[in-house]
């Protein structure tokens, strides 16, 4: 079988009929997209070749990779990407890359297009997440580009709005909008824990271009796909009741209302699963800068507390981002009691991450 697979729903699955590549700056159309090895990560890790290569491949190595994404994804979680990264990447040149050129019939090969799209996908979110942006604009390119020889819708959007989540992060607002817009448009049998992934970042996305009446109603949209989605946990583009208030809190804060901005907050704290601490350091270091913003530095300095205890056992980039900023904001308030007392445990983490 070619390695092309035509389309049959193109206009549906291409992006670019709205330019939505070319119209976010920060994603260069000359970027180039190597074959996974680009991550530094897998470049530095010395690979291990197999003791025999796999000439012809199956289901089993299809279920292989897509377990394999799921334990990268626990890690993720618990430990932070500075761990899960460099796995995922040793994975993907010495054993996803052989398998993708191994013989397979059509079937297997459009499914292991689908796994390893999958994967990629979630190599460039954590790049993302670690301030590597340049690297996670490749991997984004290139799970797009899986995902649409399998013909796999689902990847596909996730990766768009991947796309978008980065570039909001960055702020740029248009092309996140751009991004998390074309993302919804292609999923058109999206199930409903699929929609609320999509049109929760699409809202924030609305907000941070003025346009706050429609970011409300994407939310409402958001909610009601939520309350229809079953229990099922997906470790890639999962999207749960702490996503959504998250999201809350985003909107709410561009529409400039810091108060229900940190009540939404508090809100995704409560009801985020206990194994998520890469997203709780996250969500604690937000909460107490919008906080300490608000006026409330004795309640930044306990989010900041909370932070440290999760952030001591997680390796993140972002992590370290928000550490570095609470010090930061803190110094003008050194001899404010709270901060006082918050001073010991930050120089000890500190020392620890040193």
């Amino acid at each position: 079988m070619a390695n092309r697979t035509r389309i049959p729903n193109e206009s549906d699955m291409d992006p670019s009929r709205r330019g939505v590549i070319a119209a976010a700056g920060l994603f260069s159309a000359a970027l180039a997209v190597p074959v996974f090895a680009a991550d530094a990560y897998a470049a530095e890790a010395n690979p291990v070749l197999p003791g025999k290569q796999t000439v012809r491949i199956g289901a089993g190595q299809v279920e292989s990779v897509r377990k394999m994404t799921d334990r990268i994804a626990d890690i993720l979680d618990e430990f932070g990407g500075a761990h899960a990264r460099p796995m995922a990447a040793a994975f993907l040149v010495n054993t996803v890359v052989p398998w993708l050129r191994a013989e397979a019939t059509d079937a297997v090969r459009r499914d292991m297009w689908a796994a390893a799209s999958d994967l990629v996908y979630l190599t460039g979110w954590m790049a993302m997440y670690e301030r590597d942006h340049g690297t996670a604009q490749t991997y984004y390119l290139k799970a797009l580009k899986l995902a649409n020889r399998a013909e796999d819708h689902v990847t596909y959007c996730r990766t768009l709005r991947g796309m978008s989540l980065q570039a909001s992060n960055l702020g740029y607002g248009p092309p996140a909008l751009t991004l998390a817009a074309s993302a919804a448009e292609a999923a058109p049998k999206a199930g409903p824990r699929l929609k609320a992934f999509l049109t929760g970042q699409q809202a924030h996305a609305t907000a941070m271009v003025g346009d706050h009446r429609r970011a409300r109603n994407l939310l409402a949209a958001t909610e009601s796909a939520l309350m229809q989605a079953d229990n099922r946990r997906e470790s890639i583009g999962g999207y749960d009741q702490s996503a959504y208030a998250f999201h809350v809190a985003h909107v709410l804060y561009e529409g400039r209302d810091l108060p229900g901005s940190i009540s939404a907050l508090h809100q995704a704290l409560k009801v985020q699963p206990a194994n998520e601490r890469q997203g709780s350091v996250h969500f604690h270091g937000v909460l107490a800068q919008r906080q300490l913003e608000y006026g409330h530095l004795d309640a930044a300095c306990d989010s900041w507390t909370r932070f440290l205890e999760d952030y001591e056992h997680v390796s993140s980039a972002r992590g370290d981002e928000h550490f570095d900023t609470m010090r930061l904001r803190l110094k003008p308030h050194k001899s404010a009691r709270a901060v006082r007392q918050l001073a010991p445990r930050i120089n000890e983490v500190a020392r620890l991450k040193a």
